[in-house]
């Protein structure tokens, strides 16, 4: 049962760290609007996908778990 005791509390962790994340997201200056997202508008569409966004997330997501495995 600590097993489960400790993912739990890791997930509680990481879901108030992206909860802060998506609050305070429109404060941080770079995210959204780094070279290698794509935006394209048209007339009456505005398509955006954060390629460049996604990828540097997904590796500061990525580093976070391995060091919480490491020190665990």
């Amino acid at each position: 049962m600590q097993g489960l005791g400790k993912i739990l509390i890791i997930a509680g962790v990481v879901l108030i760290l992206a909860g802060l994340f998506f609050l305070f997201s429109s404060r941080i200056p770079f995210i959204g609007k780094l070279p290698g997202d794509i935006l394209v508008k048209r007339e009456n569409f505005t398509f955006y996908f954060p390629l460049a966004t996604s990828i540097l997330l997904s590796i500061l997501v990525s580093l976070i778990l391995y060091l919480v495995r490491k020190f665990s």
